[in-house]
């Protein structure tokens, strides 16, 4: 069967701008453009849309979409598979945030008593189910499913007072950052000082430390645009400057770029 623009995106639910736009970027371009000059869509369009539409309900953002969907390697239906665990993974955590809601309620309604770490179990776990959304692929790859599967337990085991003392350390690790950089030197006191702050933030997400994973982790916030974007937000170069530092701390300066 096909379909034209406008019967497409009724179909679908979305607007006849959003799919002009997928053609523009050659993300979903129709099947052909007949006669009269619309642009007519197949079944293999409609499957690939429908695989768009699903990776932009997970989160996914268009450039990576799209780098997904017009690989030469992309498998449909691996891919609707791992569409399905990640969908259930999230009516998990919805379910739980109902829970939660629920909870809260009767609470304030005295039917029941509530601990205050029962407050934030759904957000823990949308917590963690984001970070593995965004980077669970890579990290696993890199530090394998033992250590992410212990990572992500001791978020979700956190309390509040670890959840603030954690977000708080964070900040000062890019505070501290800001300033190390503007010395330009990655093996002065306040850079080695975010180093250390860096270790100390890291070590509570592992439970463990290395200075061979440190030194890992650091290269990666350098290889990989998503991490480089996060700590270059506020002064291009910091994760540069940040993976040289923790370089030289580690003492494992020898890669270190000249």
């Amino acid at each position: 069967m096909e379909y034209t623009i406008q019967k497409l995106s009724q179909l679908a639910g979305i607007s006849t701008r959003a799919l002009r736009y997928y053609d523009e970027i050659d993300m979903l371009k129709p099947a052909r453009i007949n006669s009269s000059g619309y642009r007519i869509y197949g079944q293999a369009e409609v499957d690939k849309l429908q695989q768009i539409l699903f990776y932009k309900e997970l989160g996914i953002g268009l450039e990576e979409i799209k780098a997904i969907v017009t690989s030469p390697s992309f498998d449909g239906e691996k891919a609707l598979l791992q569409h399905r665990q990640k969908l259930l993974e999230k009516r998990v955590q919805l379910d739980q945030l109902i829970a939660n809601v629920d909870k809260t309620i009767a609470q304030k309604e005295g039917r029941i008593k509530m601990e205050n770490k029962e407050r934030f179990e759904g957000f823990k776990q949308q917590l963690v189910n984001e970070n593995e959304n965004k980077f669970g692929k890579e990290i696993r790859e890199k530090y394998g499913d033992e250590q992410v599967d212990l990572s992500n337990q001791i978020v979700k085991n956190m309390t509040e007072e670890q959840h603030t003392k954690i977000e708080k350390l964070g900040a000062e690790v890019i505070s501290l950052l800001e300033d190390a950089f503007a010395t330009g030197d990655p093996a002065g006191q306040l850079a080695q000082k975010a180093a250390e702050l860096h270790r100390q933030w890291l070590t509570f997400y592992w439970g463990s430390y290395s200075k061979e994973a440190h030194a890992g982790v650091a290269q990666m916030y350098v290889d990989d645009e998503r991490f480089t974007a996060y700590y270059d937000k506020n002064q291009p170069g910091a994760a540069v400057f940040l993976r040289d530092a923790i370089l030289i701390y580690t003492s494992v300066d020898d890669t270190v770029n000249p």
